[in-house]
């Protein structure tokens, strides 16, 4: 709708090597500074990133811009806030989350960038509180990518164990492309590989009710000599 904010945040992956990539739609000018923070936000994540910068720097730079804006909305100003419970990740071979973060906020860890690193560049703006909750139903769900054997009592967890293996991996889905291939009746089969700790649960993000949120991404290539964003498209 005309007063809708829109998240599109999406990957793509060829044997496994992933691109991660986000950005959003709004189409009342009203929030167009909200777009325009977390946007000139990302960038500059993308700008002060590089081989051995500590990735608390890149956190504090981002802040910096973000909540350098202001947006009006029904009369009333509200800061930007970066979402602090949010951040950006490093990337590897079926591993959306390679186990750096890059965060949005300043103060975070100093561990450094390297040389032949995938980094996502993500920030989040909120004209709430700037911190999120799991809220609503969930339909996304990821295989944990560590996780060993894990004996499984359940006849049903067993077979769409075997499912999610075989059309997944350890990438990301959700419970409409289990519909699409034939699955039916997993929803306790599915509750029972979480509880076990083999697949996690992605449930939708929510700051305070009322508020509004936007959000920008690009994956990057740490190269000996250059980095090179490698999601970036004629649009954005």
């Amino acid at each position: 709708e005309y007063d809708d904010v829109c998240k599109i945040d999406f990957g793509t992956h060829v044997n496994g090597r992933i691109i991660d990539c986000a950005f959003t739609v709004a189409f009342n000018p009203k929030f167009e500074p909200l777009l325009a923070a977390v946007k000139d936000a990302t960038y500059t994540g993308i700008k002060v990133a590089g081989i051995d910068v500590r990735l608390c720097d890149i956190g504090e730079q981002i802040q910096e811009v973000m909540e350098s804006y202001e947006v009006e909305l029904d009369g009333k100003t509200h800061q930007v806030k970066a979402i602090r419970n949010l951040n950006g990740h490093s990337i590897g071979p079926y591993r959306i989350h390679a186990g750096k973060t890059v965060p949005i906020v300043k103060g975070g860890d100093a561990t450094r960038m390297e040389e032949g690193e995938f980094f996502a560049i993500e920030t989040f703006g909120s004209t709430g509180r700037g911190l999120v909750h799991d809220d609503m139903e969930c339909s996304h769900y990821m295989k944990n990518y560590d996780v060993g054997h894990v004996p499984l009592r359940l006849q049903r967890a067993k077979a769409l164990l075997g499912v999610i293996n075989q059309h997944f991996s350890t990438l990301a889905f959700c419970r409409r492309w289990l519909d699409r291939l034939g699955q039916t009746k997993y929803l306790m089969a599915l509750k029972n590989l979480c509880d076990v700790g083999i697949v996690s649960a992605y449930p939708p993000l929510c700051d305070v009710k009322g508020s509004y949120t936007a959000q920008y991404e690009h994956t990057i290539l740490l190269r000996p000599t250059c980095k090179e964003v490698i999601s970036r498209g004629e649009d954005f």
